[in-house]
């Protein structure tokens, strides 16, 4: 039986790349994995590591080279490349783009052109600002057919009390399913202890 074919896009939450790349390690045994990249992610060299690095480690994971241009995202939808998206760390800007159609970067394009097809997104949230000036962006999306989100949970509430981050180890539950047309619940854990 043919493996699902996983448009796994990344965008600059930095600090999440290593537990991104463990899950995408995961997810490369269960999924034909198709890597994309945000300008930033690709491009940025951070406190983090260098990307050239990151993109590396990716393409040997995905047994693949990353999309990295609007260009090459764009036949994502056409050439029926992806069978499911997730967006994995997803920043709040990224959320705000996808929430008013905004088409900028290699992940906006390969998530706008993966839906032509009706086909569902999954969002890892990762930000900062998600109960605050970009908790409006997830509950428009969270309102739109095919998107659906990883289980999400403040990471430090003290320190960062408007910051939301993904569980990233419940990401391979929430793409089954997304599959089956639901939203993987509860949506908003306990938060992490500080």
């Amino acid at each position: 039986m043919e493996r699902m074919k996983l448009g796994f896009a990344m965008t600059g939450s930095f600090c999440t790349f290593e537990a991104n790349l463990a899950l995408m390690g995961e997810l490369a045994g269960m999924y034909e994995l198709v890597p994309i990249l945000s300008f930033n992610a690709a491009g940025l060299d951070t406190r983090f590591g260098r990307a050239e690095h990151f993109v590396s480690r990716i393409e040997e994971i995905c047994g693949r080279s990353v999309i990295r241009t609007i260009q090459d995202a764009e036949p994502v939808g056409p050439a029926h490349m992806t069978d499911l998206m997730l967006v994995s760390p997803c920043t709040g800007n990224t959320l705000a783009k996808l929430a008013n159609s905004i088409t900028d970067t290699p992940v906006t394009m390969a998530v706008k052109s993966h839906l032509r097809n009706s086909r569902p997104v999954v969002i890892a949230v990762s930000t900062n600002d998600a109960l605050s000036g970009c908790a409006k962006n997830i509950g428009i999306l969270a309102n739109l057919r095919n998107y659906y989100f990883v289980p999400m949970r403040q990471d430090n509430h003290e320190k960062k009390p408007t910051s939301l981050v993904a569980d990233f180890s419940r990401a391979p539950e929430a793409l089954q399913a997304a599959v089956e047309g639901r939203q993987l619940e509860p949506l908003l854990l306990s938060p992490f202890c500080t």
